[in-house]
Order: C-alpha cells, then sequence, then structure tokens
C-alpha cells in the first residue's frame, strides 16, 4: 500500500478550535482518545480557572497535567530496573554453576 493510503484526514475538535490532522489509519483511535483527554483536561482546569487566569496560563496547566500523566505511566511501564536485577541474577547462577 502506497504512503498516502495508510494515512487519513481526520478533525478533532480541540476546546474551542477544529483542527484538521493527517493520521495513520490504524492511529486514529489513539489520536481520538487523545483530543478526548485533552478537552477533559483543558475543561476541568478551565471549569476552575477561567476569569482568573488567561487562557494560555489554562492550557499550560492542561499540558502539565497530561506530560504528568505521559512521564507516570513511562516510568511505571520502566522494565529496566528488573532487567538488570535478572542480568546479575543470570550471572551469580551461571558463576555457580562453574
Amino acid at each position: 500500500m502506497s504512503g498516502n493510503k495508510e494515512k487519513q484526514n481526520i478533525t478533532l475538535h480541540i476546546y474551542d478550535t477544529d483542527i484538521a490532522i493527517r493520521v495513520p489509519r490504524q492511529q486514529e483511535e489513539q489520536y481520538r482518545l487523545a483530543g478526548k483527554l485533552i478537552n477533559e483536561r483543558l475543561n476541568a482546569y478551565y471549569d476552575v480557572f477561567k476569569g482568573k487566569k488567561e487562557s494560555k496560563e489554562i492550557c499550560y496547566f492542561a499540558m502539565i497535567d497530561i506530560a504528568l500523566r505521559c512521564v507516570t505511566e513511562a516510568k511505571r511501564n520502566d522494565v529496566e530496573p528488573y532487567t538488570d536485577i535478572l542480568a546479575q541474577l543470570s550471572s551469580e547462577i551461571a558463576e555457580a554453576l562453574k
């Protein structure tokens, strides 16, 4: 399949703006879920801060919230410490069996 057929145009409604983007077909659902998450976080922060903070600052709060979720999730899924321990244990077992 050619590169163009593997992508499609979609429109995401983010807060008060429609954003047209071209996405890989197999990732359309993830893009839509990402748009939903962005809207949820923006709405939550606008509910609290609208009229008290500028829109730009409210958007930054939402971005920090979403980034923190990503960082936390990535750290939780980090398997490097386990791989290091397994490698060390494997080495010790191999040494003991000599």
